[in-house]
């Protein structure tokens, strides 16, 4: 598929959201942190609202801000990416407040897989960029970006206990499929981890969902 942009084009849209919203990307680290910390060492009715909302607000903000605003001026299917973005935002919301999200002190093969990915989207995926010449301001960065953000999702839905809805899952599915086509044709090489996170992820959690006891199937 030809794409309706050049790779300087590209690059040149995170620039300039990268610093408009300086430094909405740290307070991100900050709210990832934070929301890591809470799934694996204070788990709760309370920090699971906490880890909801705060994968709600990066889902509603990338919609939002650079979809619909930053990356539409470029690509016209950014429109409809962002309304999807906005609807995923939505679903979380929704899978929080009906406490379908529950993240209790745990470590078992799915959770290693999560972490896994956690620290492929908020370490690895900037070194690899920074090794590709991709440097800030000029280059996706996670917690507003959508592709880090994306493997950070499936990273901290697989920590979850029990069943995860399933129709959390095919807004991220389908957008790990998009950056599968960024890594090849815009040479982002560090979006290679995200079909990965994308397919691994989904068929792992589904896997957990056949196999939830009836008491998580919430």
């Amino acid at each position: 598929m030809n794409l309706p942009f050049t790779v300087d084009e590209f690059f040149a849209v995170f620039e300039r959201y990268n610093l408009a919203i300086w430094p909405a990307q740290v307070m991100a680290y900050a709210a990832a942190a934070i929301a890591l910390g809470l799934a694996l060492f204070r788990p709760g009715r309370s920090a699971d609202r906490t880890v909801g909302f705060v994968l709600a607000a990066f889902w509603t903000g990338m919609g939002a801000g650079y979809h619909l605003t930053f990356f539409r001026a470029i690509n016209p299917l950014a429109l409809p990416a962002g309304v999807l973005f906005v609807v995923q935002g939505a679903l979380l919301v929704l899978a929080t407040v009906r406490g379908s999200l529950s993240f209790p002190r745990r470590l078992d093969a799915h959770a290693i897989l999560g972490l896994a990915f956690v620290a492929y989207a908020m370490i690895a995926y900037p070194l690899l960029g920074a090794a590709a010449g991709h440097r800030f301001p000029r280059s996706p960065v996670f917690g507003v970006a959508p592709c880090p953000t994306t493997i950070f999702t499936f990273g901290l839905l697989l920590l979850a206990r029990g069943r995860v809805p399933g129709w959390l899952l095919p807004i991220p599915l389908a957008w790990s499929m998009v950056g599968l086509s960024a890594a090849l044709q815009l040479g982002v090489s560090e979006d290679l981890g995200l079909p990965v996170a994308g397919v691994v992820g989904t068929a792992a959690i589904l896997v957990r969902n056949r196999r939830a006891a009836p008491a998580d199937r919430t």
